[in-house]
């Protein structure tokens, strides 16, 4: 199982190199602009020899966005997305949950550093590079494992809240290599926070879900 979960994050980098690369390209005149922050989790790729999602693997897509009528310096955002996959839930969650990595395999995050506390959970500490801006973010991480990963934050100054959720359960009966995901990203700006950089940050965390189904489970429609 160990030797599957190292493939999926090798399969993880390839893409997002090819997207860092054009990010880069299309910004090398740009002034990189460092900003300190409170934040959550996101996502790169790498390739390893991954078989293809079985074809039976079915896209159950549910969402809610942003509430346009409201002004957004006081909007809260969110979005939420499930669907089966065909991987283990053990599989899905090594992913998600090898922070220290990120650097590794998510487009955009230039450094993850985690230290763990007593009693198992994390405090992630991320670099997200958006040239020209660069932010950095620290989260608490917490993990329920082979089952689901959150990360939150509060900081008045920066973030009223800001979480992300994620959730592996099992498949279809009798199908072990396959699996229910459940995401959920909740963000809201603090008094003094950059309504773009909320947008921006709240993008990031879907990044590792875009590539998680992308990879996985299909194109989302």
């Amino acid at each position: 199982m160990a030797k599957k979960a190292t493939s999926l994050l090798a399969r993880a980098l390839e893409m997002s190199e090819r997207q860092s690369c054009d990010v880069m390209r299309r910004n090398s005149n740009c002034t990189i602009r460092h900003l300190s922050s409170c934040g959550i989790l996101a996502t790169r790729r790498v390739s390893l020899g991954l078989p293809p999602p079985p074809a039976s693997s079915q896209m159950v897509p549910t969402r809610s966005f942003i509430n346009l009528s409201v002004p957004l310096i006081a909007r809260r955002m969110e979005y939420s997305e499930s669907r089966s996959i065909g991987y283990s839930p053990e599989q899905m969650y090594n992913i998600v949950a090898s922070v220290d990595q990120y650097q590794q395999f998510v487009p955009w995050c230039k450094k993850s550093k985690v230290t763990r506390g007593r009693n198992g959970d994390m405090r992630a500490q991320l670099e997200i590079g958006f040239p020209p801006i660069i932010e950095r973010y620290t989260s608490e991480v917490t993990v329920i494992p082979n089952h689901q990963v959150r990360a939150l934050c509060t900081d008045g100054m920066l973030f009223n809240h800001l979480e992300t959720l994620w959730r592996f359960t099992p498949g279809a009966a009798g199908q072990t290599e396959s699996c229910n995901v459940e995401f959920f990203v909740s963000s809201a700006a603090g008094k003094y926070r950059d309504p773009h950089t909320l947008l921006q940050s709240t993008f990031f965390s879907l990044t590792l879900l875009l590539l998680v189904f992308f990879l996985f489970g299909g194109l989302i429609p």
